[in-house]
């Protein structure tokens, strides 16, 4: 069985510039919204789920115009659509259920604000049966 560390070199194997910043969006999952946050390395992104789905992290295979050469993308679902400069799309796909796409390039950009919504994110996706 592959181990963490492994999963995750093969799944930045395509973008190493971005393993950093994934750490610390993981390191602040796990310290701000519970250690017992299910991580599932998948081959086209990472997702964070307790109980169901509240994020996930990839990096972008197909680029929209102006978007960074090297980011990582961090989705999360709201109730509500986020009126953020930094929500690069967002989707509503079914009614009051909004999916955001934020782009990081640095790790600093792993902020409180981008936390903050991850946290709503996982309250919500608690509250789903």
């Amino acid at each position: 069985m592959e181990n963490h560390d492994d999963e995750l070199e093969r799944f930045f194997a395509r973008d190493p510039l971005m393993l950093p910043a994934y750490r610390v969006l993981e390191d602040r999952i796990l310290a701000e919204i519970g250690a017992d946050v299910l991580i599932r390395v998948q081959k086209t992104q990472i997702t964070f789920s307790d109980r169901r789905v509240f994020g996930c992290a990839s990096v972008p295979i197909r680029r929209r115009r102006g978007w960074p050469r090297h980011c990582l993308m961090v989705t999360f679902g709201l109730a509500h659509r986020l009126n953020a400069p930094r929500v690069a799309v967002a989707t509503e796909p079914y009614p009051d259920r909004w999916t955001h796409h934020v782009l990081v390039e640095h790790a600093d950009e792993i902020d409180d604000e981008l936390m903050a919504w991850l946290r709503e994110a996982h309250a919500l996706s608690l509250s789903k049966r």
